[in-house]
């Protein structure tokens, strides 16, 4: 067990006598902090700490970080406070024992609610300074080496943690070390039976494959030597969890996973591994397509080195990394490289800049974000799958993960692009947006000013930033055509007691405000536009002089200016229902839905006949003169079978300018055949002038408009088209 007397020897290597004396004196302040306080494995609390420290001292880390180490239990587990530990050891320490800090004074509905909260503040606490993670994760690194102690229950939820976000976080910060313990010791205890089973298996081959991995390292030995360039050669085992990934993934067999001979060859410098390249490709051949750069183009975590698969002896497949001494210590310590090999360097390193762009990411996303969960939801898309590479119009690559769409790298790009994306190519030809990306493709994405997220990217982008961003601009967009509803709705009732919003004075407007247990009007009328607030209640009360509960009869001619004028271009909070397809012409009525804001149906549409005259539920609306967009309407066509009729139906429909959005036929004998068709339209005499186009193909017998109460049928022989009689 580490004592802080061994730990002060061995940091008196990389550190000056003051420094050792500031780790000890917050040493001597936890153990007092701590003092009667027992780990569950019965040793004294300080020991947690201590050995934290210990972890961050091999990763050679500055005296702050190791300080805050020792304390960082001291806000969350003692009296201590954050303004205590200030005033000792100054704020940047403070911070980061705030930012390590567990929040255990905040009640959440669920376990995973807290540890969203939980990662979301640390997250924050990383942005002012990435050393909060460093410490956060050697915290969670003796943590799981003493796992043992706790229930079983309670083991599998730390592990399931660890392996869901603590393992992709190391691993995003190039620390391949941390990253193996975390899942090598989630693993066991997450899994037992099967961690045991493999590794059983792991043994029992171990002997047969000594032979052979011994000849191929003799033979990669012999043949750089002979080409004069010195290495270091050593094969590489397979980790556990990275065995049972792999079957589980790839669905292979634990011998096809083992077939592979894996090894790594370490020189001394980039020169030199494209050298080695060139000799191993030589004594073996190469496996077409498995050759990967990653030096000219590191991974997202500053990982470089050269992957190569060759067909060894025997046909046996060897899979050769060859990276420098500088690349072979960043892959196993990632950002803490930076204190390891450059503690007197001030000069940030590429992995340290990776990291700290990866961060801002994380802020942006957090900002973006509804709730906790939803921001720990997009991290871990983000953390951390395979990576793709491909390139700007300009040459500049992009990483982006696997399986990234056009959209992905629009919001990549920034998220003005991807916010006014409207189309994109691919190496030069149009492509959908929905089109996954491979490596070296170039991307340009086409934009188009005033246009907007489409809601349904979220069923197919990869990226946290694409889909944080989405979810923030269809947020705003719903909360500001919800307000922008609500207004017209209060000013429709307003109308009817002689007065409009605008009117009514501010303190009457604030009064009513407090009765209602609201802040802002712009909260009321978002509540209103999405059917959560009854109009006329709130106009009674900013109007109490009409404070009847009847609301006043329309003033105007058959009411008709006090009906509400559909636009068409109200929004997500205005819908029309799959019911009965009302268009422009219909007589209309609209429903206020809680939650969904205004359904509008026809007039005689079956489903609204019980709440028609109810006032709280459904308001008098009527089309806008301009009514703008097109509008789905079901129609339904009888026709004989002929050859190429659904072709000639088709194109009759195009050819009036309607879009068929769906089409489905059911024969109904031998002769005849009904086809449905869901079709877009502008109004009813747009739809009447397709219903006649319809009428005209010789095959066909009979239209129908398909409404959910009434449909009125077009039949060939009538006496031209009716378009006034469509209700």
């Amino acid at each position: 067990m580490t004592t802080i007397d061994s730990l002060a020897t061995s940091l008196s290597s990389y550190l000056e006598g003051d420094q050792v004396n500031l780790v000890r004196r917050a040493y001597y302040y936890a153990e007092q902090a701590h003092d009667g306080q027992f780990r569950r494995s019965g040793d004294p609390y300080v020991t947690h700490p201590l050995a934290v420290a210990g972890i961050l001292s091999e990763m050679h880390m500055d005296p702050q970080s190791l300080v805050a180490a020792m304390l960082h239990d001291v806000i969350e587990d003692t009296g201590i406070s954050k303004a205590a530990v200030k005033g000792q050891f100054g704020d940047a320490i403070a911070e980061m024992v705030d930012g390590v800090s567990k929040l255990n004074k905040i009640t959440f509905s669920s376990h995973a609610e807290a540890q969203a909260e939980n990662f979301q503040k640390m997250a924050l606490a990383m942005a002012k300074d990435i050393r909060v993670i460093l410490v956060k994760l050697a915290d969670r690194l003796h943590n799981m080496r003493t796992l043992d102690v706790l229930s079983p229950e309670k083991r599998r939820r730390v592990a399931r943690e660890t392996l869901d976000i603590y393992a992709p976080i190391a691993n995003r910060l190039g620390m391949n070390s941390i990253r193996l313990e975390f899942e090598e010791l989630g693993f066991a205890a997450l899994y037992p039976m099967r961690a045991r089973r493999i590794n059983a298996a792991v043994k029992s081959i171990r002997g047969n494959r000594k032979e052979i991995v011994k000849q191929i390292q003799t033979a990669l030995e012999a043949c750089l030597q002979r080409e004069g360039m010195p290495s270091r050669i050593f094969g590489r085992e397979k980790h556990l969890y990275g065995i049972y990934e792999k079957m589980r993934a790839k669905k292979k067999s634990f011998s096809d996973i083992m077939d592979v001979y894996a090894f790594r060859i370490v020189v001394d410098k980039v020169d030199t591994c494209y050298r080695v390249l060139g000799a191993v490709h030589n004594l073996y051949k190469p496996v077409p397509g498995r050759f990967k750069d990653y030096i000219a183009i590191p991974k997202a975590n500053g990982y470089q080195s050269l992957h190569t698969t060759l067909f060894g002896m025997h046909g046996v497949p060897i899979e050769i990394q060859i990276r420098t001494e500088e690349m072979e210590a960043m892959a196993n310590n990632g950002i803490a490289a930076h204190w390891l090999y450059k503690s007197h360097d001030d000069t940030p390193s590429n992995a340290h800049v990776r990291a700290r762009q990866w961060v801002n990411g994380l802020l942006e996303m957090q900002q973006h974000a509804g709730n906790s969960l939803e921001f720990i939801e997009n991290v871990k898309i983000d953390l951390f799958p395979d990576e793709i590479y491909v390139f700007t119009p300009k040459g500049t690559i992009m990483e982006l993960p696997a399986g990234s769409t056009a959209v992905d790298f629009a919001y990549a790009v920034h998220t003005d692009v991807g916010n006014s994306c409207v189309a994109c190519r691919i190496s030069r030809r149009l492509a959908p947006l929905s089109e996954p990306l491979e490596s070296g493709q170039t991307v340009e994405i086409i934009t188009a000013p005033g246009t907007q997220p489409n809601p349904a990217w979220l069923s197919f982008v990869v990226t946290g930033k694409a889909r944080s961003n989405i979810r923030h601009f269809l947020k705003n967009q719903r909360h500001s055509e919800s307000v922008s509803l609500g207004r017209r709705l209060l000013n429709k009732v307003l109308g009817n007691f002689g007065t409009q919003l605008e009117k009514i004075a501010p303190e009457q407007i604030q009064k009513v405000l407090q009765q209602i247990n609201s802040t802002e009007l712009d909260t009321v009328l978002e509540d209103i536009g999405l059917g959560n607030r009854m109009a006329h209640v709130v106009a009674r009360l900013m109007v109490p002089e009409h404070g009847s509960t009847e609301l006043p009869a329309e003033t105007s001619k058959e009411g008709k200016h006090a009906s509400l004028a559909i636009r068409g271009s109200e929004g997500m909070v205005m819908s029309y229902a799959k019911c009965c397809h009302p268009i422009p012409g219909d007589p209309i009525i609209g429903h206020i839905s809680s939650g969904r804001g205004m359904v509008i149906h026809t007039d005689s549409c079956a489903n609204i006949a019980e709440i028609r005259d109810n006032p709280e539920k459904c308001i008098s609306v009527r089309w806008d003169p301009n009514v703008e967009g097109e509008f789905s309407v079901e129609i339904r066509v009888e026709l004989e079978n002929e050859r190429g009729i659904i072709a000639k139906l088709a194109t009759t429909i195009t050819g009036t300018e309607a879009n068929i959005e769906k089409i489905s036929t059911v024969e109904r004998d031998a002769r005849f055949s009904i086809v449905n068709l869901s079709l877009n339209v502008r109004n009813r005499i747009h739809l009447a002038r397709v219903m006649k186009r319809i009428r005209l193909i010789k095959p066909v017998s009979k239209v129908t408009r398909v409404k959910s109460r009434k449909a009125v049928k077009v039949i060939k022989g009538a006496a031209g088209p009716q378009p006034a009689v469509l209700r």
